[in-house]
């Protein structure tokens, strides 16, 4: 005898034989202590605190976005401040990163606020702290411009666009020999 040639097998469960399967599933009964006619899960209440919860966690959210750039601006004057005054590669590199930082985030505004969006969320606010402390951040930039010298803040930096003094007399030496 072949193996597996005329044995059925002994625990096969056919689905095609047993009509029930292919009827609804309304004829099966709930299970004990679950009751269909109960509170659905999309009551308008439920609803309702589910979306103020989203709408709280949304403003927190951007709550936090919005005070990220004071971490920024402390780390940044601790780096300005460890360059120390002199002009050479490392200052002006924090110094040029100081200020690129802040203007980079004031052009993306709109895209970091976008998650946040919402009719019940008032991302305005958020929006103005995240803006003025970039402009802090910003203004401690061109302060190290200054006080590394870099910035044309005195007059004697403009002297070459000055134009040249009139003269206010004439010397022509002594007489001619012949």
């Amino acid at each position: 005898m072949e193996k597996g040639k005329g044995l059925a097998r002994r625990w096969a469960v056919e689905f095609a034989e047993n009509s029930s399967y292919s009827s609804s599933t309304s004829d099966v009964p709930d299970p004990i202590g679950f009751n269909r006619s109960a509170s659905d899960p999309d009551d308008a209440n439920a609803s309702r605190q589910k979306k103020d919860a989203e709408s709280a966690w949304k403003s927190q959210k951007a709550w936090e976005v919005a005070q990220a750039p004071f971490k920024n601006l402390l780390m940044m004057g601790f780096m300005m401040w460890m360059a120390g005054s002199t002009v050479h590669l490392f200052s002006i590199g924090i110094t040029f990163s100081a200020l690129w930082q802040p203007i980079s985030a004031l052009q993306g505004v709109g895209k970091v606020f976008e998650p946040y969006k919402d009719s019940k969320v008032d991302i305005l606010a958020p929006k103005l702290l995240f803006i003025a402390l970039n402009l802090a951040a910003l203004a401690l930039g061109v302060w190290k411009l200054n006080t590394l010298g870099l910035l044309p803040s005195h007059a004697s930096d403009w002297v070459s666009s000055l134009p040249p003094a009139p003269e206010v007399e004439y010397s022509g030496g002594g007489l001619p020999i012949h």
